[in-house]
């Protein structure tokens, strides 16, 4: 038998000689290796899961145009190809002009409703977006004001850019609610504003839903306006602050509940070692009155500590992504991703943890007198 294996087996065989202690010790490093897994787990995928919350309260960045002309729509384009795709939930363009219904003057707004409803999916629409052009969807405001309602015809009435009027009836597709102005306006597919008003190309502003940190934000925001001519970014600072001091607070609270487990964890190890040394002292003196070394001493204690530390690390993992995998579906309603990189660091923090909580008793175990204890005292 050799060297090695005869070392772990004296540490397994301890080891299975005290169950019960041990298994304490076990259960409290398991525990505090699940916490720091799934807590860092989460802490990893906080940003990410936070940011798609946000962006159900709307566009983070408007583009406008940077001076006194209309912005272009090739403009847009280009900005839009600067924005990382995987970070561009959706680019919503609109252009507004006047237009009357029954002689009463109104907003009309030109979008594309498939990046509506992904930059805006807070709308809450009663019947269904216009699939064609010729539906459009009308704000509560409006539909109160002339008495509207969904599969209702609507006459829109404007003048043109060359000056000619134009009149041409619709059919009401859906009532959009918001709680704010876009309740005033009645939208319609851009294409076919275009057509009414004889033109094309011409925007307003396009509202653009990133999901990016504060710091990724700005450099998107900085990039388009040195590369991109006629328009000005502008960030929805109510929108990116309030995202940035949510993930700040949540992450600091992920580092506070993690240090107070791991503290934790380690005075439960140190406690249960302890009284292990306490129980083992005739053992001890015996060794070390047959010639054992305090080093022979030390390298038995703290191989049991790490061989429990190694242990607990594989548990915790396992039980740490359960753990954040339950955290996520309940409170965010989505699935949270595996992160490769913890299973090598939630061990070799479990076995760090251990190896810590154990110096105290090895301390404790290396200053038993043998001649005091054989004698029984």
């Amino acid at each position: 038998m050799t060297k090695q294996r005869m070392y772990f087996k004296m540490i397994t065989s301890s080891l299975m000689r005290r169950r019960s202690r041990m298994l304490v010790a076990l259960l409290a490093v398991a525990i505090g290796a699940t916490i720091l897994s799934g807590l860092v787990t989460i802490y990893y995928d906080v940003p990410r899961q936070m940011g798609q919350e946000f962006r159900s309260y709307g566009a983070n960045l408007l583009l406008v145009s940077a001076n006194t002309d209309a912005l272009k729509a090739e403009s847009v384009s280009h900005a839009r190809s600067i924005i990382p795709s995987g970070k561009l939930v959706g680019l919503t363009p609109f252009r507004y002009e006047t237009i009357k219904i029954n002689n009463q003057p109104f907003m009309a707004a030109g979008t594309d409703f498939s990046e509506v409803q992904k930059t805006s999916p807070y709308w809450l629409v009663s019947g269904d977006y216009p699939k064609t052009d010729g539906e459009v969807l009308v704000g509560q405001t409006v539909a109160n004001a002339v008495a509207l309602s969904t599969g209702a015809k609507v006459a829109l009435n404007g003048v043109d850019s060359d000056g000619k009027a134009f009149s041409e009836q619709f059919t009401v597709s859906g009532i959009v609610q918001t709680g704010g102005s876009e309740e005033e306006c009645v939208y319609l597919t851009l294409p076919k504003l275009e057509s009414l008003m004889k033109n094309s190309g011409a925007l307003d502003v396009a509202e653009c839903s990133v999901s990016a940190s504060g710091k990724e934000l700005d450099n998107i925001a900085n990039t388009i306006s040195a590369n991109v001519d006629g328009i000005n970014p502008r960030l929805v600072k109510r929108l990116a602050k309030s995202e940035g001091t949510v993930l700040t607070k949540l992450q600091s609270l992920v580092y506070i509940v993690t240090l107070v487990v791991l503290i934790l964890t380690m005075v439960c190890v140190a406690t249960t070692m302890m009284a292990v040394v306490a129980e083992r002292r005739q053992e001890i003196g015996l060794k070390k009155s047959l010639g054992a070394s305090n080093q022979s001493i030390v390298c038995e204690f703290l191989g049991e500590g790490l061989f429990l530390g190694a242990l607990g690390g594989v548990l915790g993992v396992v039980l740490g992504f359960a753990f954040a995998q339950a955290v996520s579906i309940n409170v965010f309603t989505r699935s949270i991703s595996f992160q490769p990189l913890l299973v090598p660091i939630t061990i070799v923090v479990s076995v760090a943890i251990t190896g810590l909580a154990c110096l105290l008793p090895v301390r404790s175990a290396t200053e038993v007198d043998p001649a005091l204890v054989l004698k029984g005292e």
